[in-house]
Parts: C-alpha cells; sequence; structure tokens
C-alpha cells in the first residue's frame, strides 16, 4: 500500500546554524505525527551535520543530486556511494533547474537513476512540463517522454520502490500551483502509463505533486487519490509551514 511522503528541497540555502535550528524547529512541530514518511534534502556540504541532527526522529535524510560516476576524476560531483555512506536515502534527480540550468538530458537523468538504484537508494524523479508546453497541449507528452527515458532502459520493475515528483516547470517557486483536480489529472496519467507496463508497480509508486505546495492548498492536493505527498521547496525553509504540509498529508491517509 502507498503511504505519501512530504520532501524538502532546500536548494541553495543554508548554513551551520540554519540547519540545527531549522531541524530542531521540525523535530518540534512533527512529534507525534505518524502515517506520512518526511524527508529533507539540504545542500551536499550540510548532509553529515543534518544527518546527526535528525538523528532519533523519523526524519529522513536526502540529497539534492548525484553523479553517474562512483568515484574518479570528478571534480566537484558527488557520488551515490558517498551519499549512502553518509545515511542518505531520497535522492532527487531531474529536477527542472538542473535540466534548464545544467542542460541534463533525460538519457543523462535515466543514467543517474540506474546508479541511485543499484546502490540501493531510492531515486526522486522530478517531472513536468514547461509554461509553454502547457499551453501547447504538450503535458502528457513530455512527462511521457520523461519517464520512458527509464521505462524504455531499465523496464517498469525499476520503478519498484521509486518516488516520482510531477513538477509543472510553470508552477515552481512562481506562486501558481496547479489545480487539485489539473494535478490529478496528470498523476492519473503518470501512473496509467507505468500501469502499460506492470499495474502492480503502477499501483505502489509514490507520485508526489511540486509546484508551490504550500501551507495554504496542501490538504486540498492530498485528498485527490493519486496524489502522494509533495515535494516542496520555499515551504520547507520553515519549520511550522512544512510540518502543516505534512500533518496535511497524514490526515489525508487517514481520511
Amino acid at each position: 500500500m502507498r503511504h505519501p511522503l512530504v520532501m524538502g528541497n532546500w536548494k541553495l540555502n543554508g548554513s551551520k546554524k540554519m540547519v540545527n535550528e531549522l531541524i530542531d524547529g521540525l523535530r518540534k512541530e512533527l512529534s507525534g505525527v505518524d502515517g506520512c514518511g518526511v524527508s529533507i534534502a539540504p545542500p551536499a556540504l550540510y548532509l553529515d551535520q543534518a544527518k546527526h541532527a535528525i538523528s532519533g526522529s523519523h526524519i529522513v535524510l536526502g540529497a539534492q543530486n548525484v553523479d553517474v560516476n562512483l568515484s574518479g576524476a570528478f571534480t566537484g560531483e558527488v557520488s551515490a556511494e558517498m551519499l549512502k555512506d553518509v545515511g542518505a536515502k531520497y535522492i532527487i534527480i531531474g529536477h527542472s533547474e538542473r535540466r534548464t540550468y545544467h542542460k541534463e538530458s533525460d538519457e543523462f537523468i535515466a543514467k543517474k537513476f540506474a546508479v541511485l538504484k543499484a546502490q540501493g537508494l531510492v531515486p526522486v524523479l522530478c517531472i513536468g512540463e514547461t509554461e509553454a508546453e502547457n499551453e501547447a497541449g504538450q503535458t502528457e507528452a513530455v512527462c511521457a517522454r520523461q519517464i520512458d527515458a527509464v521505462l524504455n532502459t531499465q523496464g517498469a520493475e525499476a520503478f519498484n520502490g521509486v518516488v516520482i515528483a510531477y513538477e509543472p516547470v510553470w508552477a515552481i517557486g512562481t506562486g501558481k500551483s496547479a489545480t487539485p483536480a489539473q494535478a490529478q489529472a496528470v498523476h492519473k496519467f503518470i501512473r496509467d502509463h507505468i500501469a502499460k507496463q506492470d499495474a502492480n508497480v503502477a499501483a505502489q509508486v509514490i507520485i508526489q505533486y511540486g509546484g508551490s505546495v504550500n501551507d495554504k492548498n496542501a490538504a486540498e492536493l492530498f485528498a485527490q487519490p493519486d496524489i502522494d505527498g509533495a515535494l516542496v521547496g520555499g515551504a520547507s525553509l520553515k519549520a511550522d509551514a512544512f510540518a502543516v504540509i505534512v500533518k496535511a498529508a497524514a490526515a489525508a491517509k487517514k481520511a
């Protein structure tokens, strides 16, 4: 049975002081909350500090990126083995910011997916369309193409125990959010697309929504049958707002 997962993507934000204060706030806000997985993805520099700060809580460590190589002459990169060694579990790949600013292709992201699976880590595969693609009616085609990069090379089995994050690019950091009905329609399409190859795998894959998720719109989004939590950006930097989102996901599961 699927369980919701709410993950905080801190992006390029943080300091030693902020890590301790934010995690301390999260531990207090989320004490006694169950029924929803919780993960945070700080910048790589603070992963070890965050790991110690969340020790003993049900918050799981995540990371924002990974390289396709495990070791060698790749200056500035972080490997899957390193992330595993430091205690990270959920690794974000394919985020639109990586696709846009670092020109990462669907094929390159699929390689990252395979590397993470081989190390026993959980890929959080971000997919989603731009505003122009949305207006041109290409949402489903774009999502299918981004998923097929993995399906066609690794098969449907590769999506066992994996997280997909549908993030319409036009909604990230803009304050705009897809309506619950719009998001649900795309999430259902994603699940149905995988189900064409394996219905059992499709039924268990966690599909998060991301794109200006906040403490005001979370509950309505999570009420949809195919929305399994959220990948949260800006609101994950505030313990109280992030906690509201987690509690909304937990409540939706119990409803």
